[in-house]
């Protein structure tokens, strides 16, 4: 399939350092600003609810404004009481000020990638017009907005070269805009497309396809339902308002659509979704003058992703009647189910992604959440694995399906990211570029350990320290976890978690049910009425290091974000004496309402929803982090982190969960939230904003376990 997404530069989150050499905590009057109750309650299958901060979900109101421009006043008052934390973020500004480049992506003859001189706030496309050729700037979004808030979300290059797709996100909103510049000129033309979410660029002759919903209602931008999307063509040198639609649901207004152009150019497969699980498969012949969209697939079942089609076969990765994924052939002259033809097999390992290129396709699959690359031949035969044998993540394989070499890039928890050169017909990989930093990172290790849960499922987790600490029980640790949407957490460099190494200290990234690691029975293991799995292992996580002297309940502090933030959240209602700090990321708070904003309702196939049964509404209520806070309880220390643009988990979960949390909580510990400004989600946010905001919640953590890191 055409890239719709063409290059993206690997994330490398980072963190922080200080050199003050005293933790002494100084006199600070935690006076939480006050928030009025409502008296909204809702009824659930005879059970009565109260949401008396319900009028914290209007992200418009004066009142609303004024509360998140108290909370944090009260947060940076705290966080200014921190000695170390000026020197943490001059310690993470001089680290995080090293090159990072992306690998290169073969186009047309031209090679895109993305390069960061250190400290711009967004990464700048270059290309060039031969390998060793000269590097020619692109484009820059840091020219877009003087606060670096503008990022570029999607890209992709016309079929001629001529033509440079791009969609942006401002704010780190989900809602894109899509414009279109010359490649030679390094100038925009007219075109302009607003409204877009969740959609690719895919180029057909003298435009491309792409999806998008309605605009908005005034002032729901940012929280209103999105319905109604709609798939339409765009051609070069017109208006919005002339772009032809090719393809909608009016009897279903919340199916979702992403939209694709195969290589050959005969066929648009458009993927239908009403989750994040499972999509329908339709697709248009593009050879014949007004042809219909017709279904190929009809049910949300199962996943289904085209990887290439060949002479009117579809070569698609899926997981019907393979739950870690196989390869199947569907030839669109006879489509039916009983038609369909095994290609690659499943195998041990989670499929993850396959790329048609040089006669061969290159496989990459998770096994115990790292990757191996499998080689197969135009048959679907097995030659054999990548040369490249080291343990982390492997990703990469972009280009044009005859190109005789493409890259990948190779990462691990103790390695930044090297991006090789690959030989696909002699199997043969050459370093092509090196990622140089001002710090070691030969004097860490990383295990990984294999732990029960509660139920007895064998559960691994990575364990990232230095060499030769002591197993005293003192040691500053770091538990991450996610645990959903059949996300895995493979290994990846962090200057941030190398860092935290520095000072002695411990990284544990627990690969709990929920995830993809073991693919779909694992993911659904950890969804629905079987929740609570997710909490119960990472739990167990926590006990593994704490029994093993890696820490103390004293000593640990637990993070996650999004899925994670509900993890967070859920987990320290449950288990509130079992860690230090817990430092919930724009989570899903409210379990009862999440699917009412935005595109919450996809989230359903793994959380089910307050009105689908008494039982599921009985379920969610039992963990749902907003209700299960409880008075006369020992919270540890929290810092919730939310942003005024997250139009994916809407900040008013974050909002209505510390007011419950302060309004309720009557010990000692700060109990916090802190609301970016000009932010989203996550994506997009410039390297200031990152940097800030890392130190703010590492510092947090350092001086609630009562540890001072020293450098």
């Amino acid at each position: 399939m055409k890239a719709s997404y063409l290059i993206v530069l690997f994330a490398i989150p980072l963190f922080f350092a200080c050199n003050n050499p005293n933790n002494d905590k100084m006199d600070f009057e935690l006076k939480y600003p006050e928030t009025k109750k409502g008296e909204i309650q809702d009824e659930y299958f005879g059970t009565v609810v109260s949401d008396p901060f319900r009028w914290l979900e209007d992200d418009n109101s004066a009142e609303t404004g004024e509360w998140v421009k108290s909370q944090n006043e009260l947060t940076f008052a705290y966080l200014q009481t921190i000695p170390y934390r000026d020197a943490m973020k001059q310690r993470l500004t001089k680290i995080w000020d090293f090159p990072k480049v992306s690998a290169p992506t073969k186009r047309a003859g031209r090679y895109f990638f993305y390069q960061n001189d250190g400290l711009q706030n967004q990464s700048v496309l270059f290309y060039k017009n031969s390998l060793d050729g000269k590097e020619i700037e692109l484009l820059d979004p840091n020219t877009l907005a003087d606060d670096g808030t503008v990022s570029l979300s999607a890209v992709s290059v016309s079929d001629d070269g001529k033509l440079l797709g791009y969609a942006i996100s401002r704010a780190g909103s989900d809602w894109q805009e899509i414009f279109v510049r010359d490649i030679e000129t390094g100038k925009d033309l007219e075109d302009h497309i607003e409204w877009v979410k969740f959609s690719g660029i895919s180029w057909y002759k003298n435009g491309f396809f792409y999806s998008r919903y309605p605009e908005p209602q005034k002032g729901q931008e940012l929280s209103g339902v999105n319905t109604n999307a709609k798939v339409y063509y765009h051609e070069i040198g017109t208006t919005q308002d002339k772009d032809v639609l090719v393809y909608e649901d009016q009897v279903n207004p919340e199916i979702g659509f992403g939209a694709g152009v195969t290589d050959s150019e005969k066929y648009l497969i458009i993927s239908a979704s009403v989750s994040t699980s499972g999509n329908a498969l339709y697709y248009k012949d593009l050879t014949k003058q007004n042809s219909q969209v017709k279904k190929l697939i009809k049910e949300f079942d199962h996943d289904f992703s085209v990887i290439d089609e060949i002479d009117d076969v579809l070569y698609v990765i899926t997981n019907y009647d393979a739950p870690k994924y196989k390869v199947v052939t569907i030839n669109l002259k006879n489509p039916a189910i009983r038609n369909w033809k095994d290609f690659i097999d499943e195998q041990d390992g989670v499929l993850q992604n396959v790329s048609f290129l040089g006669g061969k396709f290159i496989a990459t699959y998770m096994i115990d959440a790292h990757t191996v690359i499998k080689i197969f031949d135009k048959n679907g035969e097995y030659l054999y694995d990548l040369d490249n044998k080291s343990i982390g993540t492997i990703s990469g394989f972009g280009g044009d399906r005859d190109d005789s070499f493409t890259f990948y890039t190779f990462t691990s928890f103790t390695e930044p990211s090297t991006i090789y050169k690959y030989d696909i017909e002699n199997n043969r990989s050459e370093v092509y570029y090196t990622t140089k930093l001002g710090v070691r990172t030969e004097d860490y290790v990383t295990k990984q350990i294999f732990y029960r849960s509660a139920d007895g499922t064998k559960i691994p987790m990575f364990i990232v320290h230095k060499e030769g600490i002591a197993l005293d029980g003192n040691n500053p640790t770091l538990l991450y976890g996610y645990g959903g949407f059949n996300i895995s957490l493979t290994p990846y460099f962090s200057i941030s978690r190398l860092l935290w190494l520095e000072q002695g200290g411990v990284v544990a990234i627990a690969n709990i049910r929920g995830g993809g690691e073991y693919g779909e029975d694992w993911h659904k293991a950890g969804t629905l009425m079987n929740k609570q799995n997710v909490f119960d292992d990472f739990i167990a996580a926590a006990e593994y290091l704490i029994d093993q002297k890696y820490t103390s309940s004293k000593r640990l502090a637990i993070q996650g974000g999004s899925n994670g933030g509900l993890l967070v959240g859920a987990v320290t209602n449950q288990r509130p004496d079992l860690f230090a700090v817990a430092l919930p990321a724009v989570g899903v708070m409210d379990m009862l309402r999440y699917h009412e904003f935005t595109i919450g309702r996809y989230w359903a196939t793994d959380y089910g929803t307050s009105e689908d049964s008494k039982e599921m509404f009985e379920y969610l209520y039992a963990y749902s982090p907003l209700h299960n806070i409880k008075p006369d309880v020992e919270y540890p220390a929290v810092l919730v982190t939310t942003a005024d643009h997250d139009d994916r988990v809407v900040p008013a979960h974050s909002f209505k969960y510390i007011a419950t949390l302060q309004n309720a909580y009557k010990g000692l510990n700060p109990v916090l939230i802190r609301i970016e400004t000009q932010a989203g989600h996550g994506g997009g946010k410039p390297t200031d904003k990152m940097i800030d905001e890392i130190v703010d919640q590492y510092a947090f953590a350092f001086y609630n376990m009562d540890f001072t890191p020293v450098y």
